[in-house]
């Protein structure tokens, strides 16, 4: 069986594939992706690849697309239907860093990096402690999907005080989390 990916995975993913017995994983450029397309029996794409009606075309052999990351946007569904092509995607496995990616973000700006970085650019170091800690804080969430969840998850082992809300539920996934009400504007 013919496996394209079609962008870039991790080393540990694609080492997985090439595991898996019978199968021949074949790593494409949008360059080489129509002259391999032809004979695949599957493709595995991130955001970057459009699967669309002509590419469809030239891949009479395909019989599945694996979408790597959250949502098909990128995938011409209703042509893929017609050709009995499968898709499937993997909601979700940036999850975990896509909910660290506004902690990073938030440790930045209490902390004041981008201040600090631009004076240690022009060649000065400022000793003082500047900043706050971000333990024992409350944190507001706006929505509580799989990425807030894991964000509640992640805040909750660091101790702070959660303060979320979602127009569709209200519920303490994390016993161990402290969930407070929002009724701060």
């Amino acid at each position: 069986m013919k496996v394209i990916v079609a962008d870039k995975i991790s080393e540990r993913g694609v080492q997985l594939l090439k595991e898996q017995p019978g199968w021949n994983i074949v790593l494409t450029t949008k360059d080489t992706l129509n002259k391999e397309i032809a004979d695949a029996d599957a493709l595995i794409v991130r955001s970057a690849t459009k699967v669309t009606a002509e590419l469809l075309d030239q891949a009479k052999k395909l019989r599945a697309v694996g979408r790597a990351g959250v949502g098909v946007d990128n995938i011409d569904l209703d042509e893929a239907t017609k050709r009995g092509v499968l898709v499937m995607s993997t909601p979700g496995g940036s999850s975990v860093s896509v909910a660290e990616h506004p902690f990073a973000l938030l440790l930045a700006l209490v902390r004041q990096l981008p201040r600090f970085d631009a004076a240690m650019r022009e060649g000065r170091w400022e000793k003082s402690s500047a900043g706050a800690e971000v333990r024992g804080k409350t944190l507001g969430l706006i929505g509580l999907g799989r990425i807030g969840r894991r964000l509640i998850h992640s805040s909750a082992k660091r101790r702070h005080e959660n303060c979320p809300w979602n127009s569709c539920r209200s519920i303490n996934f994390w016993p161990n989390a402290t969930l407070s009400p929002c009724t701060r504007p």
